[in-house]
């Protein structure tokens, strides 16, 4: 797995020769500090696989949104006293929610309205009633409309 994630980096470092089982995968930004060989030699050096996310990562917003769900399932009316408590109803929450897992739509009323805003650029306004056209009416020469006069 470690060779297979550092095929995919920019900046290539060598691995340490002894790596430690995996730990934990840490999912951050693509902020250029984040990504010195230096930090990614530590990283490896203690089991924790670097994830970087997408420069447009907004599929990240559902992810959030997905945990949101999953602590409050987990921690309203609990007073968790010990790590452990919360690791039990937190699996325990994500057992019961994988027998029945929610279907979460990409997009929303968000992707509707840029949905309509796209249409409204491919659309060519009349007047300022409101009517619009899928194309750019021809405008009338100035003697088709009797403005201008032949001598």
């Amino acid at each position: 797995m470690w060779l297979d994630w550092r095929e995919g980096l920019k900046v290539k470092f060598t691995l340490p020769s002894q790596l430690p089982p995996l730990r934990m995968l840490f999912v951050w930004d693509n902020l250029v500090g984040h990504q010195t060989a230096e930090l990614m030699i530590w990283l490896c050096e203690h089991g924790i696989l670097p994830l970087y996310t997408p420069l447009s990562g907004s599929w990240l917003n559902m992810a959030e949104s997905m945990q949101r769900i999953l602590i409050r399932r987990v921690l309203d009316g609990q007073n968790p006293e010990t790590p452990q408590q919360i690791i039990h109803r937190l699996e325990t929450v994500a057992k019961v929610w994988n027998q029945q897992p929610t279907p979460f739509q990409w997009g929303g009323k968000r992707a509707e309205r840029r949905q309509r805003a796209r249409l409204r650029q491919q659309q060519h306004r009349l007047g300022g009633s409101g009517a619009c056209t899928q194309s750019v009416l021809p405008f009338p020469s100035a003697a088709s409309n009797g403005t201008i006069h032949a001598k």
